[in-house]
């Protein structure tokens, strides 16, 4: 049995608006809901025209209100722009309100760069250096267990899930040495996946969460009808690739016909390396993509993801990415 999970950045599409993403995102997660996915996570970024989920938190509580049974959750938040005491209580209230169902993936960079840092008002000295003495001090807080002399209200004896992410070993050797599950972002840093999988499962010690490893990791999936429809609607996270690595973020833009083709060999080759842990075609191409990832990477959990422009198309791309997800649940 393999889990499958939805990672939704909440993309602002050129033509669209902000309210419209949130609006998506509430429908989106409601229709992974029918289609049986275990958990949906949004992710905080700062300081991007083309991503929604800047207050996580916020757009977790929008999320949990419109759905009655997934599992809702940060994958992640980035705890250096953040007093840990602050993230116990957001969550902690999102907990009182969503029991069992509060998801807190704990990230170490800062989502943002330095310029967008320095405006969210934390003393930038230290920062990620501080990360494992933050997750320990927020442990404290859902324990509490006295160690920090504080009580957070809410957030004292919640029930929120915590991991930790990461695209290096780094993530994997912390997550390991506090016993806690590890979900890797090979959707858009892939290079050292099997390193950090191999490493969290040597290293791992149990806890009190987790007696074994739990291993997640991310996958891209552009799924329709035809492998080039599916072509044709990968195009627009390509632009949007292209345009981040280049200096000129912006917003989700409408696929391009032939887009590849017209990038060139420094862009392609480029696209090929963040973009590797991906399926692009019809259902029986993406099938056999997340096939062979599992089978490659033995992971407990895919966190599936993709930004597609047309709303409508996605949410088919994500029925057909779950139908093929059931069907290797029935194979294994």
């Amino acid at each position: 049995m393999i889990p499958y999970s939805l990672l939704d950045l909440v993309p602002v599409m050129e033509g669209g608006s902000v309210a419209e993403s949130l609006a998506n995102a509430a429908d989106l997660a409601r229709h992974a809901e029918t289609l049986g996915f275990h958990r949906y996570w949004t992710a905080e970024h700062h300081g991007m025209a083309g991503i929604a989920s800047a207050a996580t938190a916020v757009v977790i509580g929008h999320v949990a209100a419109a759905t009655a049974t997934i599992r809702v959750g940060a994958g992640g938040i980035m705890l250096p722009n953040h007093a840990p005491l602050t993230i116990a209580e957001q969550f902690g209230t999102l907990d009182a309100l969503f029991p069992g169902r509060i998801d807190l993936g704990l990230g170490r960079a800062p989502g943002s760069d330095g310029r967008v840092a320095q405006a969210l008002r934390r003393n930038l000295t230290g920062g990620a250096d501080d990360f494992p003495r933050d997750v320990m001090e927020l442990q404290s807080y859902f324990a509490d267990d006295g160690r920090t002399g504080i009580v957070a209200t809410p957030g004292a004896g919640a029930d929120v899930r915590l991991w930790i992410l990461g695209s290096s070993l780094y993530g994997a050797q912390l997550a390991a040495a506090l016993g806690l599950p590890y979900a890797f972002a090979s959707h858009f840093a892939p290079d050292a996946l099997d390193q950090a999988l191999a490493t969290y499962r040597r290293d791992f010690r149990p806890s009190a969460q987790l007696a074994r490893p739990y291993a997640m990791a991310g996958f891209n999936v552009f799924a329709a009808e035809t492998d080039d429809e599916a072509a044709f609607l990968a195009s627009s996270q390509q632009q949007a690739f292209v345009a981040l690595r280049t200096g000129r973020p912006g917003r989700l833009p409408p696929p391009v016909e032939g887009y590849r083709e017209g990038l060139g060999p420094q862009g392609s080759a480029m696209l090929d390396g963040v973009l590797r842990c991906s399926a692009v075609g019809s259902p029986a191409t993406v099938a056999r993509g997340l096939a062979a990832f599992v089978a490659r990477t033995g992971v407990d959990e895919v966190m599936l993801t993709s930004a597609i422009w047309d709303h409508a198309a996605r949410k088919r791309s994500v029925a057909i990415a779950a139908a093929a997800m059931g069907e290797l649940r029935v194979a294994a």
